[in-house]
């Protein structure tokens, strides 16, 4: 029978402490505000899966969509501009 211990630290060079990286940290305090604008609209259309949408719900979801929209479009823009500078923001 073959011992895989001495292969097992090639796998585990590298210790996985469990939190996120700076790098990580960032890209996601980047990204908020499109996260956030998701969950706005996840939070409208759940409320109107079990009943028919109200004018108030119709509403509530178009204006979810269109933060979405800004926020994808402002972070899209942002990245845009970050490349095309060479990353000094």
């Amino acid at each position: 029978m073959k011992s895989i211990a001495a292969l097992q630290a090639v796998v585990t060079a590298t210790p996985f402490d469990g939190e996120p990286s700076d790098a990580e940290l960032d890209a996601i305090d980047r990204e908020m505000p499109a996260i956030l604008a998701d969950v706005l609209l996840l939070d409208a259309q759940i409320m109107t899966i079990d009943r028919t949408p109200t004018e108030l719900d119709q509403q509530r979801i178009r204006r979810a969509r269109r933060r979405v929209l800004a926020a994808r479009r402002d972070l899209a823009n942002r990245a845009a501009a970050l490349t095309v500078s060479g990353g000094a923001a």
